[in-house]
């Protein structure tokens, strides 16, 4: 009995902390800027591949022969696929009037793994006027690494008779990870924009009478690594694009009555509604209610896509009426608007 009243009276606490609260949230779509930061002006891509095969993909001797000839296949499927996923995804849309993927075999390096030295300038410039393009996307290494796990166990195969029994065998689990290096080199500033590396797992199981008929017996291995890499490589392509995505804010809904008839005509999607009563009490006498109003304000501001308004009202809420977190939320505020410079960059013509 004793704890059923210490649990009713922690969910009564609870209820009337979620109903007392000072604060609602909502949430809001932004538009971020490219994370790889492409003029307006570049309009014209070159892809190169600089990643050859490695000779790490050796595992346990009994599995050898099978994936170390494997193992060069995929790095090189994969690596393609990768490009590919990455040329297909810039295509998407009319951002760009041409992607190219050029080849060319003196620029690949054994792949090891990470990073090689960057290319030279002089051939960076050299391959981007040749091909005419504007900048290059370089696949600077791409590496598998598998890793065999086999135990010993009674495994289900087909008899003779194409019946399905269970017989002393082997299970076997590989464990490949798949390791993609890119690059972004600007020839006109000399820079380079980007430099990424992205990871991503494959597991593949198998059973046979021994282990070497247990790797046999993995199908799909392969077109799952290509399918991991292809995405990988859109993935990548996709920062060049601006970022749609959502964020939260907190905005009072408690003070005078004005704050809570606002609260339901902003949850009726009545913002302007809202703010026509919060504006009501920005000169309210007491300065922990002008500096709500303040800070709500703001929030209007923000949500109508006036970031200096926006920034204004919240400052005041902070400076004027002592609001803390008004502070945070100008600290919020001046990020969005140095993101909205660039993405305005970006998306000048």
């Amino acid at each position: 009995m004793k704890n059923l009243f210490r649990f009713l009276g922690l969910f009564t606490l609870m209820i009337c902390l979620g109903a007392c609260s000072a604060t609602n949230r909502l949430t809001m779509g932004v538009t971020e800027p490219a994370r790889i930061p492409l003029d307006s002006d570049i309009t014209k891509i070159g892809i190169i591949n600089r990643s050859i095969p490695s000779d790490g993909n050796k595992v346990v001797d009994e599995i050898d022969k099978i994936l170390s000839l494997e193992g060069k296949n995929l790095d090189k499927d994969g690596a393609e696929a990768a490009i590919t996923g990455l040329a297909d995804e810039l295509e998407r849309g009319d951002r760009f009037e041409a992607i190219k993927i050029i080849n060319d075999g003196e620029l690949q390096r054994k792949g090891l793994g990470v990073f090689p030295a960057a290319l030279p300038w002089e051939t960076v410039e050299k391959i981007c006027k040749e091909n005419d393009v504007d900048i290059l996307f370089s696949l600077e290494f791409y590496d598998t690494d598998t890793k065999a796990n086999y135990e010993v166990s009674m495994v289900t195969l087909p008899n003779n008779l194409g019946i399905n029994t269970k017989v002393p065998g082997h299970k076997v689990e590989l464990n490949t990870v798949i390791k993609n290096g890119w690059r972004v080199y600007d020839p006109l500033g000399k820079v380079i924009l980007d430099e990424y590396v992205s990871t991503d797992y494959l597991n593949s199981r198998g059973a046979g009478i021994n282990p070497v008929k247990a790797v046999e017996t993995i199908i799909g291995r392969k077109e799952g690594v290509q399918q991991l890499s292809n995405v990988s490589g859109a993935d990548y392509a996709l920062n060049t694009k601006p970022l749609r995505r959502r964020v939260s804010r907190d905005y009072f809904v408690r003070g005078t009555d004005n704050f809570i008839v606002a609260k339901r005509r902003a949850q009726t999607g009545d913002w302007n509604g809202a703010a026509d009563l919060w504006e009501n009490e920005i000169e309210h006498s007491k300065m922990k209610i002008a500096g709500r109003a303040h800070y709500n304000m703001a929030i209007i501001n923000e949500i109508n896509g006036d970031l200096e308004k926006a920034i204004e009202w919240a400052s005041k809420a902070y400076s004027d009426y002592g609001n803390n977190m008004a502070l945070r939320y100008v600290n919020i505020l001046k990020s969005r608007m140095a993101q909205k410079r660039e993405l305005n960059r970006q998306l000048s013509k």
